[in-house]
């Protein structure tokens, strides 16, 4: 027989798991398999910390109240990644094409 070693978690990180499954608006599920944890872990340390429980669905019983805005940075970023992913979807699209013009030729 196993035994398996229970893993242990710093309370901080405990806090930011609750705190992203909070403002997220994600279910506690999804952020539990991004984080690598199984749901109910994730869900008892949201009732340890007083949070508000995640329904049988999953889903998060409140969304945030208010979005914040992302500041200049942020937005200049997230104004050059989509130039960049508008770009590459460009070169992909060319690839795509040349890939079909060049393997109808083979015949």
């Amino acid at each position: 027989m196993v035994k398996h070693k229970r893993r242990a978690y710093a309370d901080d990180y405990k806090q930011r798991a609750v705190d992203l499954v909070v403002s997220s608006g994600r279910s506690a599920g999804s952020v539990a398999r991004e984080l690598g944890l199984h749901e109910s872990v994730l869900c008892r340390w949201m009732a340890e910390r007083g949070s508000a429980r995640a329904p049988a669905d999953g889903s998060v019983a409140a969304p945030p109240a208010q979005a914040t805005l992302p500041s200049a940075d942020q937005a200049a970023e997230i104004a050059r990644l989509q130039r960049e992913n508008e770009r590459l979807r460009l070169e992909r699209d060319i690839l795509k094409k040349s890939i079909a013009i060049f393997a109808g030729d083979r015949t």
